[in-house]
């Protein structure tokens, strides 16, 4: 595991007055799914978020609200400069959800395809921030607007319709992270969530590593040791190209994370179109069951 990407809840306690610092060049963003359900713990940053933390909404800030796509270059560039961060700035996420980060790693990855170099994430995201009793505010920062110039964006991180294709033709890994009942085809979405298919099931040749299986029981990630042995018994060991999906690419993103930030892997792509496009094509392969 490395610092350069992945910190510790002490370490961004240790940072506090910094990230409250309009002239700082550290900036803590709080990213979440807008949609708040029952087992959505610790998600309303009304309520309560780490202080100094902005709030982006995952809708808002990093997908095309009319096309289903990511966030432009452009308003990419143009949401973070209104919110007083700059292509210089450490940027350190965060957030709740079913799962810890789920959303926030989306965010990351985001970053990581605008070609931002330096953003980090908190490891066991807002969950564990909130459990291990650490402080809160419920007051909004106003930090002053800067100046973000994007680049890229970096095609090499992210994944297509037709990379899917050749995947399948040509063997290449693909990492399944949804739930079993998911990737079995025995539901479509996690209940409470809108965005779904047509058909259920996986793609042919992928294999399944539940989001759930990285994680220890605080939220946290598993030692860099744990997931590889997790990864290998999935057929994935960094050898050659890999590509992780979900639904509709937030939790593919976590994986992404994973194998490529933290594992080191250098082939590792997010298929963001994910299970809403796949399962939606005419024509297009399905599997079902284990």
């Amino acid at each position: 595991m490395t610092d350069d990407v992945l910190v510790t809840a002490d370490w961004v306690e240790s940072n506090l007055d910094a990230f409250q610092d309009d002239d700082s060049d550290l900036r803590l963003v709080e990213i979440n799914n807008p949609t708040v359900t029952d087992e959505s713990e610790y998600t309303p940053y009304e309520e309560g978020h780490i202080p100094g933390a902005l709030n982006f909404e995952w809708d808002e800030v990093f997908t095309d609200e009319t096309e289903r796509d990511i966030v432009s270059k452009a308003d990419f560039a143009e949401r973070n400069g209104a919110a007083g961060i700059d292509a210089d700035t450490t940027v350190v996420v965060y957030g709740g959800g079913r799962v810890p980060n789920w959303f926030a790693l989306f965010g990351y990855w985001i970053y990581t395809y605008y070609g931002h170099d330096d953003v980090r994430v908190i490891d066991g995201g807002k969950g564990y921030w909130v459990d291990n009793d650490y402080p809160l505010s419920t007051e909004a920062p106003d930090f002053t607007s800067r100046e973000y110039e994007a680049r890229g964006p970096f095609e090499s991180v992210r994944a297509y319709k037709d990379d899917i294709d050749k995947a399948i033709e040509e063997g290449i890994p693909m990492v399944d992270v949804r739930s079993p009942e998911e990737f079995s085809g025995e539901v479509i979405a996690p209940e409470g969530l809108n965005e779904t298919a047509q058909r259920g099931g996986h793609i042919p040749g992928a294999s399944n590593v539940p989001i759930g299986t990285t994680l220890n029981e605080d939220g946290t990630f598993k030692s860099a040791d744990e997931l590889r042995e997790l990864y290998a018994d999935a057929g994935v060991d960094g050898d050659e190209s890999t590509i992780t999906y979900c639904r509709v690419g937030e939790r593919s993103s976590i994986e992404w994370f994973l194998l490529h930030e933290l594992l080191g892997y250098d082939d590792v792509r997010n298929y963001d179109g994910s299970w809403t496009e796949w399962g939606n094509l005419v024509g297009a392969p399905i599997e079902t069951g284990e």
